[in-house]
């Protein structure tokens, strides 16, 4: 991305689990952790405040639940990117998220050796899934 580090919302209820993201993340400087969240109201609140260009989304929030944070989101922000990084990983779900307009997914367990793949795809424009990129930007 062209000389400024990306804006990215860190959405997890679980501290030490925002901590280790954070710790993938600080290794790339054109990336930069605006804000964080734990619960989806807060993350809403957070999209309104600090304009994030990317959002890295867990689905099993308190207050408010991921979906929900997604759709809002996206009408919010609507060219704001959103990565689904959470431990659910049915193929229904994962979906869904995307039929809703996540470019990508990872599997929390995938973490260490997908997340920054999946961030370089989705800002590329292309979806990602844990384990697959579609080149084209197409769902389905």
């Amino acid at each position: 991305m062209s000389g400024h580090a990306v804006r990215v919302l860190l959405v997890d209820d679980f501290l030490p689990w925002r901590e280790y993201v954070r710790t993938l993340i600080a290794e790339r400087k054109d990336l930069s952790i605006e804000a964080e969240a734990s619960d989806g109201l807060e993350a809403i609140e957070k999209i309104k405040e600090a304009h994030p260009e990317l959002v890295l989304l867990d689905m099993g929030l308190p207050k408010l639940n991921g979906i929900e944070v997604l759709k809002q989101a996206l009408v919010i922000s609507p060219s704001i990117r959103i990565i689904v990084l959470t431990q659910e990983n049915s193929a229904d779900f994962v979906q869904e998220a995307v039929r809703l307009g996540a470019m990508g997914y990872v599997n929390k367990t995938d973490a260490r050796t997908e997340l920054l793949r999946a961030i370089d795809s989705v800002l590329q424009g292309r979806r990602f899934a844990t384990g697959i990129v579609d080149d084209k930007g197409e769902g389905g």
